[in-house]
Parts: structure tokens; C-alpha cells; sequence
């Protein structure tokens, strides 16, 4: 259902007008010339609202004036809207939400289940929920059913999709500037990390795994990490579409020159992959070249996605970096 907040006024505007004044201290002083006097101009400063925005799920949205208490559903939101400078604004977040630190000293609506009637009760002036997480379901409606604004965030795909979903964020919450801002570093690294790739004479194949055995999870083509993977120049060894398991004999065969490891729930994860039946014939296992990766700042569809690309080219090229 498309909900739509009608128009209230087309624009704010504040005056700000200082003036200086002078005295004269004793007869015998000269008057003050009036004509020296120098005026700060009158400043007008127009707000972005109200704004029009469509959601992921072709949700048309009017957002009055930038929203003074939200709640974000996702981490990835979550670290984006901080990043636009939104802490005080951001008054609820997952138990999920753990960056900035400041984020997990917030009030929680719940983990991987929501309290939904917790989020009604606070009364938030806009709810940013997620494309792949809780973009739809009973929920959500329950929220908008409520009179509050949900926006959904839409699961981004690669960079270019990254920058449009902070772009469209800062629109929502009056921080264009601190958008394109974030953009533009992100851009900036980015590029910084290819060029230092791109003086690689040799490409390495690569393995990587998203959680142990038995059921060896991994990302192939059309995904973001492939992206990732196309970008420093290294060769993916998983060459289904989307994320699938992977066999330990398919691994032993493909002989990858580095396995990088996505998740940290297993203190032991790089220990076991070495220790792991067979995998000793594998080029990155005699060479010690299993790497793990944080897992979110290489999946997070936020600001730190550019240290994420930076850490799968270090753990990949260490020699392009010095390491």
C-alpha cells in the first residue's frame, strides 16, 4: 500500500539579521560615523523539504520536514544514517547494530524478530527498514497502519547502487550534503585501491567462504562480492549465480591460491579451514594464504564499503600494499 503525506508548505525560510551599534562616551568625542557601519547580510536559507521520494517497494512517500526521530531496522542503515550525522536523530536500532559503538547503546526493537509493538509505541517520525530483511510482511504494514512513514531501503547490488541508497537517504533526512560528501570519499578510495591493483602482473583465484563445513556457503556471479572480486582483479573460483554451498572435493579441485573467510562466530575459523581433510594440496593452504575478512565491512551496504574493497585487495595483493 502507498502511503502519502500531503503537502503542508513549500518552503522554510529563516532571517538572520545582526547589526552593530556605537555610543559616544563623552561630549568632547567625535560622533560616530554611521556610514563605516558594516552589516552582515540577511542570510536565506531554504530547507529540501518537502520531498517526494519512492521506496524500494515502489512505496511513494511525501516526507514534510526532516524527520527528527527515526528508527533503523538494519545495520546497514543504521551506519549510514550515523554517518550522515544523524546520532541524536536516531532514537531505535537492532541488537544487530553494533557501529558505530554508539549504535548499540540505543534502545532495541528486537534482533532477527522485531518488536513491532515496541516500534508503534515509540512512535518514530520515520522507520528505515530493508529491502532483503523486512521489506515486506505483516509487519511492516502494521507500522504504516499506525501512521508512521516506513521506507525501504533497497538491497544494493554493487557500488553504484551503494551511493544511490545514501544518496536518497540524505534526501530523506535533509543531509544531501553529507551524502554526496560520503559519496565522494567512498568514490575516492575506491579508485585509489584499483589503481594500486591494477600493478598486479599475475591474478590470483580465489575461494571464499561465508560459513564452515559441512554446508560451505559461497558467493558467485551477480553478487556483490564478485563485484568486489572484479574490481581488484582476482578470480573467483564459484561460478554458479548467487550464493550457494560448495563442495570440499569442488574446493580441493579448483585449488585456489587464497581462501579468504568471511565470518568471525568461530574464533578457531582460519585454524580449521587448515586443519580441514584434503585441503592440504590446496595452493593457499601450503602457502598460508588463508586470510579472514570482516564480514561487515565487506557485505554492509554502507559507508565502510570502500575498506571493505581495501581489505579484500590487502588480503588478496598484500605485496601491492607493503604487507
Amino acid at each position: 500500500m502507498k502511503k502519502t503525506w500531503q503537502l503542508l508548505l513549500t518552503s522554510i525560510l529563516a532571517v538572520f539579521l545582526l547589526t552593530a551599534c556605537g555610543t559616544t562616551a563623552a561630549p568632547e568625542k567625535p560622533a560616530v560615523d554611521d556610514t563605516s557601519k558594516e552589516e552582515t547580510p540577511v542570510v536565506v536559507v531554504e530547507e529540501a523539504f518537502p520531498v517526494t521520494l519512492t521506496d524500494a517497494a515502489d512505496n511513494e512517500i511525501t516526507i514534510e520536514t526532516a524527520p527528527a526521530t527515526i528508527i533503523s531496522l538494519v545495520p546497514s542503515n543504521t551506519e549510514i544514517l550515523f554517518e550522515l550525522g544523524l546520532a541524536n536523530e536516531v532514537v531505535a536500532v537492532t541488537d544487530n547494530d553494533d557501529f558505530p559503538a554508539e549504535a548499540s547503546e540505543k534502545e532495541s526493537i528486537g534482533g532477527f524478530e522485531l518488536n513491532i509493538e515496541k516500534i508503534i509505541s515509540m512512535n518514530p517520525e520515520m522507520v528505515f527498514a530493508h529491502e532483503i530483511a523486512v521489506g515486506t510482511g505483516e509487519g511492516i504494514q502494521q507500522i504504516r497502519d499506525a501512521g508512521i512513514p516506513v521506507f525501504i531501503v533497497k538491497d544494493a547490488k554493487n557500488f553504484e547502487e551503494t551511493y544511490a541508497t545514501i544518496e536518497i537517504i540524505g534526501k530523506a533526512t535533509g543531509k544531501t550534503e553529507e551524502a554526496d560528501k560520503i559519496i565522494a570519499e567512498m568514490k575516492a578510495k575506491v579508485d585509489e585501491v584499483v589503481a594500486k591493483v591494477a600493478k598486479v602482473e599475475e591474478k590470483k583465484t580465489v575461494f571464499i567462504e561465508t560459513s564452515p563445513a559441512p554446508d560451505i556457503y559461497t558467493p558467485g556471479k551477480n553478487t556483490f562480492t564478485q563485484q568486489m572480486m572484479d574490481l581488484i582483479g582476482a578470480d573467483n573460483i564459484a561460478t554458479e549465480d548467487g550464493w550457494f554451498v560448495m563442495s570440499p572435493e569442488e574446493i580441493v579441485k579448483q585449488n585456489p591460491d587464497v581462501i579468504l573467510v568471511m565470518y568471525s562466530y568461530i574464533e578457531t575459523a582460519v585454524e580449521d579451514v587448515y586443519a580441514r581433510d584434503g585441503f592440504d594440496t590446496i595452493t593457499a593452504i601450503k602457502n598460508k594464504e588463508v586470510v579472514q575478512v570482516d564480514e561487515n565491512i565487506t557485505s554492509r551496504q554502507g559507508p565502510r564499503l570502500a575498506d571493505g574493497l581495501e581489505a579484500f585487495a590487502k588480503a588478496v595483493y598484500p605485496e601491492v600494499f607493503g604487507e
